[in-house]
């Protein structure tokens, strides 16, 4: 079973942060976001140098129950194991936009916005950890920084933001002389005009700023080299793997690559700390 462990130690003994799968056409500029994405599927399956798109395929149906689209989280999920979100940045503090999905400490089965093939793609599935990957990668250029940090640590829950969305929601509904439709969305508005021809769509915009700013006070990039990874697990995640040896033994053996103990702020409540690792890496 794949791991955030296995994608962090095939990505530092096999480093390339070029995005080089010229058979799914995903070298060019305006495709850089799916080329992150198919290349962290590979880091997660280590099939980063699996040629053969058959070979490659069979292992990446073994290394996830769920590969999703674009306009539905999340992007992946790992079999019994975690999901994953992929967002793709030009800018080195770029702000994430997630569109109509808020921020997510964990994903939840019962979240309107997932298609009815993520519910059913593990039995009995309620809720999972989500991985936020955060690849900045400039206009023609290869990726240069990396982050990997979990929902929990880098999200409130998401009974916070359901709050907001519900009082927008019940705000809007309540305007009068307006037929509304069902709608995942805000709101929808049906026959605006006299023909009754014309249809408002009320869509949320949500954005959360870039986690290397957000975990500025742990973490700065080394601008002088052409790539950074920084990786944030909380130590109760991190105890949960039986597989941390293989990365904890690359520490003075790989060229800047560190694992350290730091304390985190609590997304709910910043005036608490809760202990984390702190993994990062340079080239």
């Amino acid at each position: 079973m794949s791991n955030i462990i296995n994608a962090i130690y095939n990505l530092v003994t096999d480093f390339e942060n070029n995005f080089n799968r010229e058979n799914h056409g995903l070298n060019r500029a305006n495709q850089m976001g799916e080329a992150l994405e198919e290349w962290v599927k590979d880091l997660f399956a280590n099939t980063l140098h699996t040629q053969n798109e058959q070979q490659r395929l069979a292992r990446l149906s073994e290394t996830f129950s769920y590969l999703g689209n674009q306009n539905n989280p999340p992007d992946m999920i790992l079999k019994n194991g975690d999901a994953i979100e992929v967002k793709k940045v030009i800018g080195k503090d770029a702000t994430l936009a997630l569109n109509s999905s808020y921020p997510k400490d964990k994903l939840l089965a019962s979240s309107p916005l997932l298609t009815q093939e993520c519910r059913n793609c593990e039995p009995n599935w309620r809720e999972k950890d989500i991985i936020y990957v955060v690849g900045v990668v400039p206009k023609n250029q290869p990726l240069q920084s990396l982050c990997m940090v979990y929902g929990v640590d880098y999200a409130a829950n998401h009974m916070i933001y359901e709050r907001i969305r519900h009082t927008i929601v019940t705000g809007i509904q309540q305007i009068p002389d307006v037929e509304f439709t069902e709608t995942n969305e805000l709101a929808k508005v049906k026959k605006i005009d006299p023909l009754g021809i014309t249809d408002l769509r009320v869509r949320g915009m949500w954005s959360i700023a870039n986690p290397f700013k957000v975990f500025n006070y742990l973490y700065q990039r080394d601008f002088e080299r052409p790539f950074n990874l920084m990786c944030l697990i909380n130590l109760e995640k991190y105890q949960s793997f039986n597989n941390t040896e293989d990365i904890e033994q690359l520490v003075g053996q790989v060229p800047d690559f560190s694992i350290a103990d730091v304390m985190i702020k609590n997304p709910n409540n910043p005036a608490q700390l809760k202990p984390a690792k702190l993994i990062t890496f340079k080239r």
